[in-house]
């Protein structure tokens, strides 16, 4: 049953972090790639410092990590909690104007005169009616993602500085930047944690958690045009956007993000921008499976080789690079990871389920490095949107969950 004494703290500290403009930007050439990452992380520093916890280690490259030490003499397995400070840009995500609705009455909730959050699109809200969620104004995402992770692992926070008598072993915040570039872990050193294992507090609908997700490729592909002038181009033209365009029409639309679902992964085109002379498009590449991602990745080359035939003259590169991979492979490898999610939602009576993530997190770049990390709820919905909603009532059964999982470890 979820301990409605964290509902206030976890509220109250996501409102004051939505209002830091930490939009990230995926084109920038530096870390973090937005200042305001940085501002909300030093906030959360001096939080943690008024709680009492002075060890802390900020990184200009974007980085917070706070450790608790434990208040128990015998060994206890030292655990980390983990959440990005960044928002995504899929629409606007600076400049946003929450909005708490308390005692929800089950009905549609008009965002503005244009948009409104319907339960027809939404029936999940309808199990939160009486409760208190959080939307838009509709002009801008809300930013669950993840700063409703932040905001329940700083109540756990204040739990632990507030309940000298509550027992835990030594215990990790991280905070992280520029998640949603796919880059949030790229200058992390993980000899930094002393942990053995962490959760990412980064999930979606109350009671899902996550320890598989895609295999994941950032696809760079150029193309070279011959210009000229359009006047006198036939023969002697080579027009690098018209080969950007057969390639995209090339690539399977019933392998795209809008055709699957389940294990089924996709080819995306999410950039493109170009001249005569160049055109560059990005591709997301995401499967389950490491083969069939690389499977991908070679179907994309031999897509580059026939348009360069189709356009006599013009050229084709393309650069890969893996953003990360399944964590399953390596969450499997202990199973106290997965046991001491699923044994403490038994003691905090919240029903759980194991889905899949049809993306990936921190925690799955941090698992490669040889920390398991899983990913739990938040109670976020709509992700990367502007219809995005937050389940107080969700967050407080995350903050519970985690609450025993410390136990857990203790035991």
């Amino acid at each position: 049953m979820s301990d409605f004494s964290y509902a206030t703290p976890i509220l109250n500290r996501f409102l004051s972090y939505t209002e830091f403009d930490t939009m990230s930007d995926p084109h920038a050439a530096f870390r973090p790639s937005t200042p305001a990452q940085n501002d909300l992380l030093h906030a959360i520093e001096e939080d943690l410092h008024s709680m009492g916890f002075g060890d802390t280690t900020f990184l200009e490259t974007g980085y917070l990590i706070a450790r608790i030490p434990a208040n128990v003499t015998r060994p206890v397995t030292p655990v980390a909690f983990m959440a990005h400070v960044d928002v995504a840009d899929d629409v606007q995500g600076n400049g946003v104007k929450a909005r708490v609705i308390e005692r929800y009455d089950g009905n549609d909730v008009r965002l503005n005169e244009t948009y409104t959050l319907t339960v027809q699109d939404n029936p999940l809200l309808k199990k939160h009616t009486g409760s208190t969620i959080v939307v838009t104004d509709g002009t801008t995402l809300l930013g669950a993602d993840d700063k409703a992770g932040v905001a329940i692992i700083m109540a756990l926070g204040e739990y632990i500085s507030t309940h000298p008598e509550f027992e835990h072993g030594p215990i990790e915040f991280v905070f992280t930047s520029d998640e949603e570039t796919g880059e949030g872990m790229d200058a992390f050193d993980s000899s930094l944690l002393g942990a053995k294992v962490c959760y990412t507090i980064d999930g979606t609908q109350g009671g899902e958690v996550e320890a598989e997700c895609f295999n994941a490729a950032t696809v760079s592909v150029d193309f070279y045009g011959i210009p000229c002038h359009l006047g006198s181009a036939r023969g002697k033209l080579v027009n690098s956007v018209s080969m950007a365009s057969s390639f995209i029409t090339m690539v399977p639309k019933n392998e795209s993000p809008e055709a699957t679902d389940g294990r089924y992964g996709y080819y995306c085109a999410d950039d493109i921008k170009g001249t005569l002379e160049h055109t560059s498009v990005t591709f997301h590449l995401r499967d389950f499976e490491r083969g069939e991602l690389d499977r991908r990745i070679e179907a994309l080359k031999s897509l580059a080789s026939t348009t360069e035939k189709l356009f006599p003259g013009g050229k084709v590169t393309v650069e890969e690079k893996i953003v990360y991979t399944n964590m399953a492979d390596y969450i499997k490898k202990d199973p106290k990871v997965m046991e001491s999610i699923f044994a403490s939602g038994k003691e905090a009576h919240i029903e759980l389920q194991e889905k899949l993530i049809r993306g990936g997190t921190d925690g799955a770049r941090l698992s490669a490095m040889g920390i398991p990390t899983p990913n739990i709820f938040t109670g976020g919905h709509n992700l990367h949107s502007r219809y995005e909603w937050l389940a107080l009532d969700d967050a407080v059964d995350c903050a519970s969950l985690i609450t025993e999982i410390v136990r857990y470890w203790v035991k």
